[in-house]
């Protein structure tokens, strides 16, 4: 069998003329089919797609920017990228890139991560960006962002946390007004029996003395959980409130050392952001007792370079090199906490020993519709 004969001419005019280059013309048209074929690629596009010169100066975006944002093309091609970020990016980002093109040192660029954009009617809201770079054969640079609204995730995580934290809060509540109060009468009761035993002489007095210290003890305990299941945080000191309780509880508890100090007043306006951030301090403190063995934890709030940063350190034993079975999830839920208030989340080795988690999120006054 033979090929088709339309086949066999182009294979025998191809062999006719093996030197025969393509004519002018061709190329031209082969380069406007392709250049048809990127455009379609890049408009059809699902995810907005912005490119922008070394100047930060936006060049092209496609039709998902325009839904995205709600600026038409014209409004945005021109203009300083900045336009669609919210302080405290907007000026920030051209120093970035400045110091990206001095310095190589990579921010975003080729990683990608969350952060926060800004539409034209100024709400606020998360996105998934990633940047790429590209050096064209004029010498010109340009970087290609490519963005995905985060919107409809975060409303479902931003749900998932919060039936977290009213079953959290239920527990708190039925802690303190049913076991605690429990407790508080077995006291009462053992503290009548020892007095009587003490009264007539009798020897077991002594050991019904530690059981009324063992009762105190474990209602004090009782209600330091119920405490933090539910913080109180519903004023912009709040945090800090929150926050010195959690040392001096677990000073008391764990009769270890634990300070909270701050540098200046933090105050944090959202209630979501406060009770985040003191959900990280909290599982970054029960990581060090549980598994640092830590004696001696500090818990730092600061506002610094327009974020609010949270430092929790200890002495312990540092990070291991092969964590144990079931240590991970502490640390992910972590991660995920900071990542849904657009912050970042790191634990290091401290030089002197023990680690350190810290987590920066942006000092927003108002915290990004879900």
């Amino acid at each position: 069998m033979g090929l088709p004969p339309q086949r066999i001419d182009f294979a025998m005019k191809k062999k006719s003329c093996p030197s025969e280059s393509p004519s002018i013309a061709e190329l031209q048209t082969a380069l406007q089919v392709s250049e048809q074929r990127a455009g379609a690629i890049v408009e059809t596009a699902v995810n907005a797609i912005i490119t922008i010169d070394e100047e930060c100066i936006i060049e092209t975006a496609n039709t998902a920017t325009e839904r995205l944002f709600d600026y038409s093309l014209d409004e945005m091609v021109g203009k300083n990228i900045m336009m669609l970020m919210p302080e405290p990016f907007r000026s920030r980002h051209d120093g970035y890139v400045k110091n990206y093109m001095r310095t190589g040192e990579r921010r975003i660029i080729g990683i990608g991560r969350e952060v926060l954009a800004q539409r034209k009617d100024g709400s606020v809201f998360p996105i998934d960006l990633s940047v790429g770079e590209a050096l064209l054969p004029s010498g010109r640079r340009i970087f290609t962002g490519i963005i995905r609204d985060l919107s409809e995730r975060k409303a479902l995580e931003d749900k998932i946390l919060h039936i977290s934290e009213e079953e959290q809060a239920r527990i708190g509540r039925d802690i303190h007004d049913d076991l605690c109060q429990q407790l508080a009468a077995i006291g009462c009761l053992v503290k009548v029996a020892q007095k009587k035993l003490a009264q007539a002489g009798s020897p077991e007095a002594e050991n019904m003395d530690e059981i009324v210290r063992l009762v105190s003890q474990a209602n004090t305990r009782a209600r330091e959980t119920a405490h933090g299941l539910m913080p109180v945080v519903h004023d912009s000191d709040g945090l800090m409130d929150a926050l010195k309780e959690l040392a001096a509880g677990t000073a008391r508890a764990y009769e270890i050392q634990c300070d909270f100090r701050f540098d200046n007043p933090v105050r944090v306006q959202d209630t979501k952001m406060a009770i985040q951030l003191f959900r990280v301090a909290q599982e970054a403190v029960s990581n060090a007792l549980k598994h640092s063995q830590a004696t001696r934890v500090e818990i730092h709030l600061a506002r610094q370079n327009g974020n609010i940063v949270l430092n929790v350190r200890d002495n312990g034993l540092g990070i291991p090199d092969t964590p144990a079975k079931g240590t991970g999830m502490g640390l992910l839920t972590m991660q995920h906490r900071a990542q849904m208030m657009s912050g970042t989340l790191s634990v290091s080795p401290r030089p002197q020993g023990g680690t350190q988690v810290t987590c920066s999120v942006p000092a927003l006054l108002k915290a990004p519709n879900p």
